[in-house]
């Protein structure tokens, strides 16, 4: 019996492994375009909140990092946003959705929307819109934040 069992186990053996790599394989299919977009960005974002009982403020400038993931099957034009905002006024880190026009090759019109955790106590909505070129992106953005303050300002980033 040990030595008819022996042969199987050894067969088993061998397909088990060779099933299970060894040799690497490469790709079943095309790998995907990259969109100029994706990646790391980086720069300032200014904003300006509307004048309140106490008048004007002033404009505060802070940086701010944009990360752009492809969303799949949309051609390269819509995008998962990650937000990260220094600025002293909106402090934020948040996920929104960016999309490009009229194609997805630079120069192309970008817009951006999407809401954040305000520091002072509420959920927060933004838009902006704008160019991006290949190493450039130049948007003006508006949103509101609690109170139904309202603000305004400029996203200006260069790809990392």
């Amino acid at each position: 019996m040990t030595r008819s069992v022996a042969p199987w186990l050894l067969v088993l053996i061998v397909v088990f492994i060779s099933a299970c790599g060894g040799a690497s394989q490469g790709p079943t299919g095309p790998s995907g375009s990259q969109s100029f977009l994706a990646g790391t960005w980086q720069g300032t974002v200014t904003i300006q909140v509307a004048p309140g009982p106490s008048g004007p403020q002033p404009a505060i400038v802070g940086a701010t990092t944009w990360t752009f993931e492809v969303v799949p099957q949309t051609n390269l034009q819509t995008f998962k946003a990650t937000i990260r905002s220094d600025n002293a006024w909106l402090p934020v880190t948040t996920i929104s959705t960016t999309a490009i026009i009229p194609g997805n090759t630079p120069p192309a019109q970008i817009s951006t929307q999407g809401d954040y955790d305000s520091p002072r106590g509420c959920r927060g909505t933004f838009g902006s819109f704008g160019t991006a070129d290949a190493g450039r992106i130049d948007a003006d953005l508006t949103g509101v934040d609690c109170d139904h303050v309202t603000f305004t300002g400029r996203v200006t980033l260069r790809k990392q």
